[in-house]
């Protein structure tokens, strides 16, 4: 078993090449969630220690995707947290239709659930021909899934039930192809998105959205860096615009969030001030 304080320096010796040599910034991410995930690296590239990682990512051509894959989190589900979509499908999308022309970004989008989720939505409210979504994270196994739209069925079945607390108006199996176990969501749903890799820790502001989705991104970070983060949304929204959080997150602690007012507290749903 690692020492503890020996597994604090070979982590620290990570995020420092991490960060000098691509100028990708952990510093801030939650520690424990970041010791067990290079941990978990570790042992699936069948290395003995965390800090063999660092020659790797020095010298290995292509390595630091690899890398980054196995450090981001990537767990969602279609309309998870219905509450959230429903919120949104009765607060934001009676303004969204007085726009002709709208951005909606979903940052930390993992493998894409919850982007074809808001695009189901806004077909079914005659809103998604006017919607520009953008789709990022920093994980790019995970924006490759996203970008084919192809999962499991049984992830579609599972979503069903969310589909209609969210307030859906058919079944969520009409918008897949489904064939040898697996669903892929319908393409015209995909004709307004953009897919792209993008660091909420360290990139900046590159359009104006109307609606963010950040959602069980920030619970992996520290109280700073979610401060950081907060406040590059709140540049990234147009006049008034609205931001949706996960259900385990909230601005009440954070500075940043006074720049926000509280739409719906359970649906962790907020407008700009």
């Amino acid at each position: 078993m690692t020492d503890p304080e020996v597994l604090r320096i070979e982590v620290d010796l990570v995020i420092k090449a991490l960060y000098e040599r691509f100028g990708l910034d952990f510093r801030q991410y939650s520690r424990a969630s970041l010791e067990r995930r290079l941990q978990g690296l570790t042992e699936r590239l069948e290395l003995e220690r965390v800090s063999e990682l660092i020659p790797r990512l020095l010298h290995e051509p292509g390595f630091l995707d690899q890398a980054v894959n196995g450090i981001a989190v990537n767990v969602t589900e279609p309309f998870r947290d219905p509450e959230c979509f429903a919120a949104i499908r009765e607060q934001v999308f009676p303004v969204l239709r007085t726009y002709s022309y709208f951005k909606i970004w979903h940052a930390g989008c993992a493998s894409g659930e919850e982007v074809y989720s808001m695009a189901i939505l806004l077909k079914e409210s005659g809103l998604l021909d006017r919607a520009q979504i953008y789709a990022t994270d920093i994980n790019t196994d995970a924006l490759a899934r996203a970008r084919d739209g192809i999962y499991p069925a049984e992830s579609i079945a599972r979503g069903e039930r969310n589909y209609q607390a969210a307030g859906g108006a058919g079944r969520l199996a009409d918008y897949t192809v489904q064939q040898y176990g697996s669903a892929r969501f319908d393409a015209s749903l995909r004709e307004n998105m953009v897919f792209s890799q993008h660091n909420i820790v360290s990139d900046e502001v590159f359009g104006e959205m109307v609606l963010i989705m950040c959602r069980n991104v920030m619970i992996y970070f520290e109280r700073d860096l979610q401060n950081r983060v907060i406040d590059l949304f709140h540049r990234s929204l147009a006049r008034r615009g609205f931001l949706a959080l996960g259900a385990k997150e909230s601005l009440l602690h954070l500075s940043a969030g006074q720049a926000f007012q509280t739409l719906d507290r359970v649906a962790r749903l907020y407008r700009a001030i």
